[in-house]
């Protein structure tokens, strides 16, 4: 078959690998790579040819390439800029770990650690060891561990103490968080049978006295995340909860969700239930997350009683959903801190962000406006304005903060569809900018800006054409 001129002009792929532009990227990228990349591109071109496209142009072709190459040799997990007002963002990783922590894992990432060595006896050591103490002098708990995250923690909790039995929690606490994450479901995965006490709005103690028979397992109390029940409601205090169950020789379980070892009051925030108030009132198991209120790592904990919490270590599960060495690091680098409340909110970021006072964030807009205002031009109009700020991941769900946050609309009928354009303009920015739009502006809550020239300085490479 006759090949057409175009296709005859296409060069070999042999020559274009000794081209200089081809032989630099070879240098940097590996000759394989490149040579893959190479000759995708000219089936591409080859491909176009057959439909009417343009023929070979070596500078298009070295560009592609180059283009391609970069792209696929950045791992597709980026940093960002979190300006949505949520600081506890689920989607964007939740808690940032102070630089102790950072430290910590490096260490554990680079060298050998004794991670299930004693090192004075010489045997093997248990790896919640490095951090249950801490744990345990932290939340007034007789023993404590450490899974992978809190929903394994519920999961280890349940499965250990009432599998094949009944367990009974208040209807109006069946909740639902992200990922269709529900606790019927991880109930029936853990061999129990749920026993819904109550109503929705209301649910009083005789409700649980009346369900408990001789199937039941253990009495369950579930943080309400990401919603709040209000008006014509009732619910029973945990300490009668937890008296009643003992009552019976029955466990209580809680899960409080979100874990703060920090009074939040202290630090003029709501309050929020600690561990350490959860067992005082008589829980006996409770659960809860490293990586929201606490500021560490990804993680769940439980903590209880230690004839409880050792039938949980004991159950062959512990080792599917055990944390690694630089999880562990990090969450006793983090705990560390905890014992000190003035360092917790001067260390931690979630902290740091969170009591972060509204007239610092607003001078910070004022400073960044003018950037703004120069890099947008005209036609989009900056402003400074109050909004409330989210603290996320299902904790204090209808409490907010009071914060500030730059504000780009674009004036006329058009900008709510322009809110979107001028939000997708800075999420393709060399380090993605995350903000939120909300009636017709693209906002920017500046409470966990925390590399303030970092961000100015890219702010040039905005497209003003991009968003007309």
């Amino acid at each position: 078959m006759n090949q057409s001129p175009a296709r005859r002009r296409i060069p070999s792929l042999d020559r274009l690998l000794r081209e200089p532009p081809i032989v630099a990227l070879v240098e940097r990228y590996g000759r394989r790579y490149v040579t893959e990349t190479a000759r995708a591109e000219l089936e591409r071109i080859r491909g176009g040819l057959a439909k009417g496209g343009e023929g070979f142009d070596g500078d298009a072709f070295t560009e592609a390439c180059t283009r391609r190459l970069a792209r696929e040799s950045t791992g597709s997990l980026r940093p960002v800029f979190n300006l949505t007002g949520t600081v506890l963002h689920t989607n964007l990783g939740r808690a940032l770990l102070p630089r102790a922590a950072v430290e910590a894992v490096v260490q554990a990432m680079t060298r050998p650690v004794n991670l299930e060595f004693d090192l004075e006896d010489a045997e093997r050591g248990e790896r919640d060891a490095h951090v249950e103490p801490l744990i345990a002098a932290l939340t007034g708990a007789e023993a404590a561990l450490v899974v992978n995250n809190n929903a394994a923690a519920v999961y280890l909790a349940l499965n250990t103490l009432a599998a094949r039995r009944e367990v009974l929690v208040s209807r109006g606490e069946l909740v639902e968080i992200g990922g269709s994450f529900r606790i019927p479901d991880i109930m029936a995965r853990a061999g129990c049978r749920l026993v819904e006490v109550g109503t929705t709005n209301r649910t009083h103690l005789r409700d649980y006295e009346h369900a408990i028979s001789p199937r039941t397992a253990a009495l369950m109390k579930v943080h309400a995340s990401n919603y709040s029940v209000q008006g014509f409601t009732a619910a029973v205090e945990e300490a009668r909860l937890a008296a009643l169950a003992h009552a019976h020789e029955l466990p209580l379980i809680d899960d409080l969700g979100s874990g703060t070892l920090v009074d939040l009051g202290t630090l003029g925030l709501p309050h929020e239930r600690t561990p350490r108030e959860a067992l005082a009132a008589g829980a006996d198991v409770v659960t809860f997350s490293a990586d929201k209120l606490l500021g560490g790592p990804q993680a769940g904990i439980a903590v209880g009683r230690r004839g409880l919490i050792e039938r949980m270590r004991r159950n062959p599960m512990k080792r599917a959903l055990r944390v690694d060495k630089m999880t562990l690091a990090a969450l006793d680098a983090v705990l560390r801190l905890c014992r000190d409340p003035d360092s917790a909110k001067r260390e931690i970021p979630t902290l740091a962000f969170l009591t972060r006072p509204a007239a610092q964030i607003a001078a910070q807009a004022g400073r960044i406006a003018p950037f703004l205002h120069r890099a947008l031009g005209d036609a989009i109009e900056v402003a400074v304005v109050e909004v409330r700020s989210q603290i996320g991941s299902g904790s204090l769900p209808v409490d907010s903060i009071a914060s500030h946050a730059l504000s780009l609309t674009v004036p006329g009928k058009r900008r709510h569809a322009l809110a979107g354009a001028i939000a997708r303009a800075f999420r393709e920015l060399p380090v993605p900018v995350l903000g939120r739009v909300h009636d017709g502006a693209f906002l920017l809550d500046l409470r966990c800006l925390d590399r303030e020239d970092e961000f100015v300085a890219q702010l040039p490479q905005l497209d003003p054409r991009k968003i007309a």
